[in-house]
């Protein structure tokens, strides 16, 4: 069976998808990302829930980014 971090095509479609509606009138994780860089006044729970349901799928997507290029990495060094 196939880990979810091995699957880096479901990854960006899930990105494409969950990780960014509603698509109007900005992407929803990029309002939420501007909302907390301003200081998150007047954030409640479900706004939180919002960020880590919209930003499972990107923060996901780096980790398998990262454990691809550390096996490559890894396959070229020769110790």
């Amino acid at each position: 069976m196939k880990s979810i971090l091995s699957d880096w095509k479901m990854l960006v479609l899930a990105c494409l998808t969950l990780g960014l509606a509603p698509f109007f009138p900005e992407p929803h994780i990029y309002g939420k990302i501007k909302w907390i860089l301003g200081g998150g006044n007047g954030m409640t729970a479900m706004d939180w829930f919002d960020v880590l349901l919209h930003g499972t799928p990107w923060a996901l997507l780096l980790v398998s980014l990262v454990k691809m290029a550390g096996e490559k990495l890894s396959k070229r060094v020769v110790l």
